[in-house]
């Protein structure tokens, strides 16, 4: 994106600064209304989402260090919030858990009470939401909360959730958001959305509201009126991170490349440095297959059926009375990269990837999405691939 067009945006609206102290007080506005905060915070090495309560508790004067199969984060001492890009966790486990009891049957007579268990749920503000991050919430909101088939636990989670967005300003060495579409400036989707800049002895936070309540909390929040030094730096900053991005990809007619393609034979080479063990669909904010449970007591009295997550690379997950559907690793990723590329496409309307790069990050042995396309199409077989 041109630094007119981030210009554009940025002064297209109404841009307001907070000062870093207020950003506690930001924190202290949406818990008296009733929120439960969850950011960005340290923990075993990595930076995750997890409750937080305070700024204390955000990793202030860290960064990360991201490329294939290699994550590390380093304390620089520096005064900024988020010098980081995204970690392991997504914003999916909380609105999509990992484990959820759907419902419990109990024993009554010579029957069975049955409960329910997609009741209230905890009310949410989500801070420091990348772009990417939002579109990858706006993609499971067309999973599971469109169409006939809706799922009332992930709808009453996401209803009322509050997000504070973070605009990227430092992209990782994975990263390929420019190349989807989807970043580094939060377009749609958030409440409110800081751009945080730190430089020449400045730091501040330039702040737009997007939704009435953003507005709302904003009104709350000790905040003023951005100068134009102050929205020129924010731009110069998204500007030169939609430089740096560390990776990109040819999306251009990619379904058609896939499709015209799927007996390549990058298929076998991926396949024999695939460990088909599921971190890419883990570490995905996108990536929504699940398998479901059922267990009982010793009594017989008593039953509960659970979802959990699952991923097209386990052996079992095509499984059926007439056998496996995928058996090799080879037709597992091709199911995966032709999936999330293009057939979501179809399902959709939109793209399944949001170019975060936690997929390449996390890959035990390094395999690179937008590489794997990029042989693809560039030794396609087919006659003309765009």
């Amino acid at each position: 994106m041109s630094l007119l067009s981030f210009d554009m945006i940025l002064r297209g609206h109404h841009m307001y600064v907070i000062d870093p102290k207020d950003l506690q007080v930001l924190f202290t506005v949406l818990r008296g209304r009733g929120y439960s905060l969850v950011g960005p915070t340290v923990r075993d090495g990595a930076i995750v989402y997890d409750s937080i309560v305070s700024t204390d508790n955000l990793p202030k004067g860290w960064t990360d260090e991201q490329q294939p199969a290699s994550y590390s984060i380093e304390h620089t001492g520096g005064e900024a919030y988020f010098n980081f890009v995204v970690g392991p966790h997504s914003w999916k486990k909380f609105l999509y858990p990992p484990r959820h009891q759907l419902f419990s049957a109990t024993r009554t007579g010579k029957g069975f009470e049955v409960s329910s268990h997609n009741g209230d749920q905890p009310r949410y503000a989500f801070i420091g939401v990348r772009s990417c991050e939002i579109q990858a919430i706006a993609v499971q909101d067309k999973v599971f909360a469109e169409g006939e088939y809706a799922d009332p636990m992930y709808m009453n989670r996401r209803q009322g959730i509050f997000i504070v967005a973070v605009n990227c300003v430092k992209p990782g060495g994975n990263c390929f958001c420019v190349s989807m579409d989807t970043g580094p400036k939060a377009k749609t989707g958030f409440d409110l959305a800081l751009t945080e800049v730190y430089e020449e002895g400045k730091h501040y936070f330039v702040v737009e509201a997007g939704s009435e309540q953003g507005n709302r909390v904003l009104s709350e929040v000790p905040h003023r009126t951005a100068e134009s030094v102050e929205n020129d730096r924010a731009v110069n900053a998204l500007r030169e991170a939609s430089g740096q991005m560390g990776k990109s990809l040819n999306t251009q007619n990619i379904t058609q490349v896939l499709n015209d393609n799927f007996e390549h034979h990058e298929w076998d080479d991926v396949s024999k440095r695939c460990l088909a063990c599921t971190n890419c669909t883990m570490v995905c904010p996108t990536c929504f297959c699940s398998t479901v449970e059922d267990v009982t007591d010793l009594s017989g009295d008593h039953a509960e059926r659970w979802r959990r997550w699952d991923s097209c690379f386990t052996s079992d997950f095509t499984k059926i009375a007439g056998g496996n559907i995928r058996m090799s690793t080879r037709s597992r990723y091709r199911q995966w990269m032709m999936h999330k590329l293009g057939h979501w496409i179809d399902q959709f309307g939109t793209s399944g990837c949001v170019g975060c790069g936690r997929c390449i990050t996390w890959c035990p042995v390094g395999i690179d999405i937008t590489a794997e396309a990029r042989v693809i199409r560039e030794t396609s077989t087919a006659k003309s691939v765009g």
